[in-house]
């Protein structure tokens, strides 16, 4: 037997065993935890709009570049509202947002998730902005984010 089918079979015994990586639900519950990350003191907070949510899913497919790892597939939500003093236009509404982020199931995407959770609390993954229209919306502020499972970072 070669060393490669030697690496196949103990990686399927492993599985068998119980000892391969845990359920997605269970990876889900891990990266995602119950408790509430604290603001970090010192930590400048931007002008993100208050009441978006931020929710993960565990997807079954990988993000190109990861091809042996599942997804972190992140939910963004942001209702319609109204613009405060943080805002262009204080006092106006302003049109929601609904977006998908996506980090490969692998220790850097869980760290990036991390820091990435860290940054919605403190208001700096979103804000508003207006359009060549003038219509106010909220958009990505400037942390970048891939939004697609295909392509490159963008």
């Amino acid at each position: 037997m070669g060393s490669a089918e030697s690496k196949d079979k103990m990686h399927c015994t492993r599985y068998l065993n119980g000892d391969g990586p845990p359920p997605l639900d269970e990876q889900k519950e891990s990266i995602s935890g119950t408790r509430t990350l604290k603001k970090i003191p010192g930590v400048v907070e931007g002008n993100q709009p208050d009441g978006g949510e931020m929710k993960i899913t565990a997807l079954r497919s990988s993000v190109e570049g990861y091809q042996d790892n599942d997804t972190i597939q992140i939910n963004f939500v942001f209702e319609n509202g109204i613009q405060t003093e943080m805002h262009p236009r204080p006092g106006q509404m302003y049109r929601g947002l609904r977006t998908e982020a996506y980090l490969p199931q692998n220790s850097k995407g869980r760290k990036v998730y991390k820091l990435l959770q860290a940054a919605f609390q403190h208001k700096l993954l979103f804000t508003v902005a207006t359009n060549n229209s003038g219509e106010q919306f909220v958009t990505f502020s400037d942390i970048p984010l891939k939004t697609s499972q295909k392509g490159g970072p963008e």
